[in-house]
């Protein structure tokens, strides 16, 4: 059995064998088989080889930054975004609660505090109002992230950053290739974070990177994730690092990726249109693209209008060979987070009645259409 027909989400949850259409599956129709090859016949198989360091030149070039060094995964990518500025103890880093909970998890890792904010209705993104009104003297830093591939309005984010003298960082797990007012995502702030999970635009299986536009923090981000390497002085360690290297496999893979990204992006907004133009008719919102943005589509994500009728949709579609997902839990609900009892109407309501379709890139018109056919018929029978 491939890969394709057995990836797991990130809830571990395995896809059925008798589903038709699953959520999500990776494209590897590239020149991932070669690259890898390439890989165990020069027996380079680890933490060092010549498709790292050309991934991370291509990425870096792709985003329109300066320096960019691969990592394990996206999670420890934002780990090490922290600890490269200073974010320690007695800090409060903003994040959106409407998120996956890896954005929000290494804020305590590094004993610093996650400050939860509310949700835009019209783009699911972060509400810039709301991160002004949390913002205190103890806040160091805003994570940024761009749900869905849909960009956030760096302009005023970065504004308050300004103003505030705040670190932004930005989690683009979601959001690889997707732009705002024509500047690609993850080179707006300090420091920005990427995903090449399974489920991803661009896939390693594992793996994510982390780029920058300042040589100080590239220089920090690569000693940290190699455990503390002094640069000039080998096997010589000065300060406390992790492994969080990417192996050269992966980055080959991650390369033969990034080759077909422009190809990956347009399909998957072409999913997205055809299911839209199919579906109009129907009540349900979707996740649209806003003035100005350049939204990647990663998932293609819709709202019923009743929050009841979000799970009975999802399973009349579960029953007839569709895997859905339901869209993320406002980490402020979490038990590890609901300590601090905290309201955040926007994203609660978007939770409830959200769930993301099937968004792979080899979905093809007919394939969209069979399932948006399966849509109509369960609203037919309410």
């Amino acid at each position: 059995m491939t890969e394709s027909e057995i990836l797991m989400d990130k809830t571990n949850d395995l896809k059925p064998k008798s589903m038709k259409y699953p959520v999500y599956q990776p494209s590897l129709t590239g020149n991932e088989k070669k690259y890898v090859n390439e890989c165990l016949d020069s027996t380079w198989i680890s933490s060092k080889g010549k498709f790292l360091g050309e991934f991370e030149d291509k990425f870096a070039k792709f985003i329109g930054v300066d320096y960019a060094t691969s990592v394990c995964n996206g999670t420890v990518a934002v780990h090490l975004a922290l600890l490269a500025l200073g974010i320690c103890e007695g800090d409060e880093v903003i994040v959106p609660t409407f998120t996956y909970i890896a954005s929000a998890n290494p804020v305590l890792v590094v004993n610093a505090k996650p400050v939860f904010v509310d949700s835009l209705e019209d783009t699911w993104q972060m509400n810039p109002k709301d991160i002004e009104a949390k913002i205190t003297d103890k806040t160091k830093a805003i994570i940024v992230v761009h749900l869905y591939g849909h960009p956030c309005d760096m302009d005023e984010i970065m504004k308050i950053a300004k103003k505030h003298d705040l670190y932004v960082i930005e989690d683009c797990a979601e959001a690889i290739g997707t732009k705002y007012k024509g500047q690609t995502v993850g080179s707006f702030g300090d420091i920005g974070c990427f995903s090449f999970f399974g489920n991803k635009t661009i896939t390693c299986g594992e793996g994510g990177m982390v780029v920058t536009n300042d040589a100080t923090l590239a220089d920090r981000l690569r000693r940290y994730k190699n455990q503390g390497n002094a640069k000039y002085r080998e096997y010589w360690n000065d300060i406390l690092g992790f492994n969080y290297r990417m192996t050269n496999i992966q980055a080959a893979i991650g390369l033969a990726q990034l080759e077909q990204v422009e190809t990956f992006i347009s399909k998957k907004r072409q999913i997205a249109q055809w299911y839209m133009e199919e579906l109009k008719d129907l009540p349900l919102e979707f996740n649209k693209e806003g003035k100005d943005m350049f939204h990647t589509y990663w998932m293609v994500s819709c709202l019923v209008k009743k929050a009841n009728l979000r799970d009975t949709l999802r399973e009349y579609l579960k029953i007839n060979g569709i895997e859905t997902r339901p869209t993320f839990y406002p980490i402020h609900t979490m038990p590890v987070y609901v300590h601090e009892f905290s309201k955040h109407k926007v994203a609660e309501n978007i939770a409830l009645r959200g769930m993301n379709l099937p968004s792979y890139p080899a979905l093809e018109h007919d394939d969209v259409k069979e399932i948006c056919s399966v849509i109509r018929k369960f609203f037919e029978e309410k």
